[in-house]
């Protein structure tokens, strides 16, 4: 493989600050080898990402301008800048950079295309004689549950919540199913518009079956049995990229964040984020910082204003700054995340069960607690198949909190062991190459 020529790969990741870092991660394990990276990126939002380049000389960030769209607040670039009823829209905005993208790669005509919610980009990269990979973000499983290989929808033969309450028949486990409430609700996701025109089913259905090859982050040790159903339903090439943990980026946490957690001993601080897409409701928000007020633990809280509310601030409940005092700090903008869940004083994580926050949580010594909000992270948070309470994690002297803790040791272990990204991201580029010698 030394002797093969390098690659250049271009990226085109939903504009999610969840998805742009997980597609930088895989980035920078295929710049250290030598391979190119061009970058597409909202303009503003570079800055965010730009400690997490880890190789700058091999990535280029290629801005992207985000056109306005009728509905979107002014200047709107990613998930974090919207309520989440607004992501359709900013999924209409994405869609119309399409002849950005497409001028941009007829100049700079690199062999493949990473992306994940375009669908019109295989069409596009195939017209340039370009690969395009549908490199998917959340878990196999997910993916093959929730997405329909051979069905086609339509308003005659929708979605439906029965479709999504049992495994599909020959899917790999029986333990992964919806209860009604999250099937209906996902049901309302799935088949809403996601972009003009185009419901998030069918933009997903087309993605994957138009691509030269499809992408994951993960390992056959953790879901090859997941990873082998798509690759037979699909019909395609299923790339396993292994874990792609993230190595730690050049920037240290700053700020009020930094001081704050210096405060604190030893894995004693509770830290809850869920992501920058979910916005609660007023009293789903007020229910949980009071909830964290009851641990008498100090806490760090990174959550989105809850619908109707411009600021955290404002919406926090009556007395709780002065009841909390100097112990607990809520934030409603983006944080340094990794590097907080890898601070010595942060012991428990809360999180909505995004498979980045997963990744992140598991090679770090936090231990978890799942709150999954919608869609994917239903199915993550039964995969990790973890305690729920503050207290059993964070009690050394409970007998749950102490398997939990030893669960999460061995697959820590098990992520961080020496030679397997290696021989993961090894096997990834040459599976690569052979998709460009056929």
């Amino acid at each position: 493989m030394a002797e093969e020529k390098k690659l250049h790969i271009a990226m085109y990741p939903w504009f999610a600050m969840g998805h742009l870092t997980s597609f930088l991660h895989i980035s920078n394990k295929l710049a250290e080898r030598g391979h190119i990276i061009s970058f597409y990126i909202p303009t503003k939002t570079q800055s965010k990402l730009l400690s997490f380049n880890l190789h700058p000389h091999l990535i280029s960030f290629i801005p992207i301008n985000v056109p306005h769209v009728e509905g979107l607040p002014p200047g709107s670039e990613t998930t974090s800048d919207v309520p989440f009823h607004l992501l359709p829209f900013l999924m209409t905005a994405m869609d119309l950079t399409r002849p950005q993208l497409e001028l941009s790669l007829q100049n700079l005509k690199p062999q493949f295309i990473f992306f994940d919610f375009t669908h019109w980009v295989p069409q596009t990269a195939c017209r340039f004689g370009i690969r395009s990979i549908c490199y998917v973000t959340v878990s196999p499983a997910t993916l093959c549950f929730l997405i329909s290989s051979d069905r086609e929808l339509s308003e005659v033969n929708p979605l439906t919540e029965a479709d999504l309450l049992e495994p599909k028949p020959g899917f790999p486990s029986s333990y992964i199913k919806f209860k009604s409430h999250e099937a209906r609700n996902l049901v309302k996701l799935t088949e809403n518009e996601f972009g003009s025109g185009i419901s998030f089913h069918k933009r997903q259905q087309i993605s994957l079956n138009d691509s030269d090859a499809i992408a994951f982050k993960t390992s056959r040790e953790m879901e090859g049995i997941y990873s082998d159903y798509v690759a037979e339903k699909w019909g395609k090439t299923v790339i396993l990229a292994g874990p792609v943990v993230p190595e730690k980026p050049k920037s240290v946490l700053e700020g009020e964040t930094a001081a704050f957690l210096s405060k604190f001993e030893k894995g004693s601080v509770v830290y809850c984020a869920f992501g920058s897409e979910c916005v609660l409701a007023k009293e789903q928000f007020q229910e949980l910082v009071l909830g964290l007020e009851l641990t008498n633990r100090p806490f760090l809280v990174a959550l989105k204003p809850p619908i109707g509310f411009e600021t955290v601030d404002s919406a926090l409940p009556d007395g709780f700054k002065r009841r909390v005092g100097s112990r607990g700090m809520v934030h409603g903008g983006w944080v340094q995340q990794h590097l907080i869940l890898s601070h010595g004083s942060v012991g428990c994580f809360v999180t909505h069960c995004g498979s980045g926050s997963l990744l992140e949580a598991m090679v770090n010594e936090c231990q978890m607690v799942l709150v999954p909000n919608v869609g994917d992270q239903f199915i993550n948070a039964r995969i990790m198949s973890v305690c729920t309470a503050v207290e059993a994690v964070m009690d050394k002297d409970s007998r749950v909190g102490e398997e939990v803790r030893a669960n999460h040791k061995k697959w820590r272990d098990f992520l961080l062991s020496e030679g397997l990204e290696d021989s993961y991201i090894d096997a990834f580029i040459n599976k690569l190459y052979g998709l460009i010698s056929t």
